[in-house]
């Protein structure tokens, strides 16, 4: 049997718990491929699931241990063997694809197997596969926040974590919009922040942005940091607001039920879906330049655990790359 190094965690912990060891390569089922992955990336959801905190992720993760030692959600890769009944890939193919606890996330390897009507996609030949790996977890939760809040043409934004994966993603989706998009993030991203696409920056050491004299249509906190209660005055009436974390004391979700016909200053806490139409259009947006991942730094497969200790310290830029080597 061919093996494999992958980057497992057999038990929950700190980052220490990661591990590169020898496992057998996957084989495809029916409808699947087999993937060489080339690139993948560390995120707040693999931390999650890594530590197996907050204690509610067990649910999905396993109770007294990790369902899936080997995490990743998402990559870059080759296709290298077709299952039966795969005709719209061939060997050869260069890939993205977006694996979360539906698939069975397996990202941190040399092989995974993906199923053809899950989040996977050609990657544009002109980009690297380092470039490629970390475009749809971000841009995936993006999405599905904008549609959940009927962003429309006209309205004004707010995006609160402008430079993190999701929220760097965030604007840039919202570029293609005719909409005011305010982002927030610290001074040295300033520029940063502008030139993918941002109108109006704001420097929150310097300014918070709850106190602006402003009304938006939808305020999107794309890492967690500020409450609905703190932005409920810089929203319009018929305002929306979703974070990407649960809040204190679980109250996102709370609110969203409590005001789930509410008409004005909702609470939104949608959960996304895994649709092979979005993966091809961010795969499009890719292709055609309106869409790049922002990257922070790559680290190898070895050094999967120092990536982690990273990512969880809440400073990356963007996205964190894991390369993989053949």
């Amino acid at each position: 049997m061919e093996h494999m190094k992958a980057a497992l965690n057999r038990v929950y912990g700190s980052p220490d718990v990661v591990r590169v060891e020898a496992v057998p390569v996957p084989t495809p089922g029916e409808h699947e491929v087999l993937i060489q992955i080339k690139a993948a990336t560390v995120n707040r959801t693999d931390c999650g699931f890594r530590s197996g905190t907050p204690r509610i992720v067990r649910l999905f993760s396993g109770l007294s241990k990790p369902k899936w030692p080997v995490l990743g959600c998402e990559l870059a890769g080759e296709i290298v063997e077709l299952g039966n009944g795969v005709e719209d890939f061939t060997v050869g193919d260069r890939v993205i694809a977006y694996k979360d606890d539906d698939y069975g996330f397996g990202c941190h390897a040399q092989y995974t197997v993906m199923p053809i009507t899950g989040m996977i996609a050609k990657a544009p030949a002109h980009l690297s596969f380092a470039q490629c790996a970390p475009a749809l977890e971000g841009a995936h939760y993006a999405l599905n926040t904008i549609r959940a809040a009927n962003v429309a043409s006209g309205d004004s934004v707010l995006v609160n974590g402008a430079t993190g994966a999701i929220g760097s993603a965030s604007v840039q989706l919202l570029k293609k919009m005719d909409v005011q998009i305010t982002a927030v993030c610290a001074t040295e991203h300033l520029d940063t922040v502008k030139k993918l696409g941002a109108d109006v920056v704001i420097d929150y050491t310097v300014e918070d942005f709850t106190q602006r004299d402003h009304q938006f249509n939808f305020v999107f906190d794309a890492v967690g940091k500020s409450t609905y209660g703190a932005c409920k005055k810089i929203m319009a009436a018929d305002a929306s607001y979703i974070s990407t974390e649960l809040g204190p004391y679980w109250q996102n979700p709370i609110y969203a039920l409590m005001g789930a016909v509410a008409r004005s200053r909702k609470v939104l806490f949608p959960i996304p879906k895994n649709l092979n139409s979005d993966a091809h259009y961010i795969a499009g947006l890719l292709e055609s330049g309106a869409f790049l991942p922002l990257i922070d730094s790559s680290y190898s497969l070895e050094d999967t655990s120092v990536a982690y200790r990273f990512v969880e310290t809440g400073m990356k830029t963007g996205n964190v790359v894991i390369d993989i080597p053949s």
